[in-house]
C-alpha cells in the first residue's frame, strides 16, 4: 500500500464505534476488547471508566511510523509493557481528543503543535474497567521528544508496513489466575507488543486495507 493510499484512507476514518473485532465471538454482543479471543471477560452491565490513548503515526517522508512507548518497570500496573501515551479522561479535559493529546505531552514531551487529529478507532474496553478510545494524529518531525521520568522507560517507533503485513499478527496464551487467556501480539525485534495495544493495532490495520469499514 503507498503512503499517499495510507494518508488518503486516514482521511476517511469512520466516526467512532462499539464495533467487535471481525473474528471475536463477542463482536455481536459488545465493542471491541479484551474479551474479543475471550468472551467470557465481557460483562455489559460492568461499570467503566473513560480514558483515551493518541495513536501517532510519524510522516518521516519516505515512510509513516508508528510511535510507542515502553511503560517504566517501576509503575503498578502493566510495568513494562508497550503502549501509546495515554490515560483516564480528566474532568477538565474537552473530550478524548484533549486528553490523548495531554497525556502525549505529558508522557513523551509531544507538542500538540506537530499533531494532527484525523479520526477515532473503535473504543476498546479492558479487562481493568477502562473504556479507552484511540485517536490518531498524524505527527510531522522535527520532534523534541522527553519521556518522563518514572512513567515511561522508552519512546521509539515501528514502521507502520510492519504492522499491515498479516504475517505479523500472532495469537499467544498464558494461564492467568488459573485460566488461559488468548491475545494478540506483534513481536517486533526486541519488543513484545500486545494486549490492548496490539488490539487497537489490529483495528488500525482493518481500516486502513478494509474500504467497506470507513462506512459502518
Amino acid at each position: 500500500m503507498r503512503l499517499d493510499d495510507i494518508l488518503l484512507r486516514l482521511a476517511d476514518l469512520p466516526e467512532p464505534s462499539r464495533r467487535g473485532a471481525p473474528e471475536s465471538p463477542a463482536a455481536p454482543v459488545g465493542p471491541r476488547g479484551d474479551h474479543d479471543l475471550n468472551p467470557d471477560l465481557y460483562d455489559p452491565a460492568s461499570p467503566l471508566r473513560d480514558a483515551a490513548v493518541l495513536v501517532p503515526i510519524v510522516n518521516r517522508g519516505a515512510e509513516l511510523t508508528v510511535m510507542l512507548t515502553r511503560r517504566s518497570k517501576d509503575l503498578p500496573d502493566h510495568p513494562g509493557q508497550i503502549s501509546f501515551p495515554g490515560g483516564r479522561i480528566d474532568p477538565g479535559d474537552d473530550g478524548p481528543e484533549a486528553a490523548a493529546l495531554r497525556e502525549a505531552e505529558e508522557e513523551v514531551g509531544l507538542s500538540r503543535e506537530s499533531v494532527h487529529l484525523v479520526g477515532r478507532l473503535d473504543s476498546y474496553v479492558v479487562r481493568t474497567g477502562y473504556c479507552v478510545i484511540p485517536v490518531i494524529g498524524l505527527v510531522t518531525p522535527p520532534l523534541t521528544l522527553q519521556a518522563e521520568a518514572g512513567e515511561v522507560d522508552e519512546i521509539f517507533e515501528v514502521p507502520l508496513t510492519f504492522f499491515l503485513d498479516p504475517v505479523n499478527r500472532q495469537t499467544h496464551s498464558r494461564v492467568f489466575h488459573g485460566k488461559t487467556r488468548y491475545f494478540y501480539a506483534y513481536p517486533f525485534g526486541d519488543y513484545f507488543i500486545w494486549g490492548a495495544t496490539a488490539g487497537m493495532l489490529s483495528n488500525l490495520v482493518e481500516v486502513l486495507e478494509d474500504r467497506d469499514l470507513l462506512n459502518p
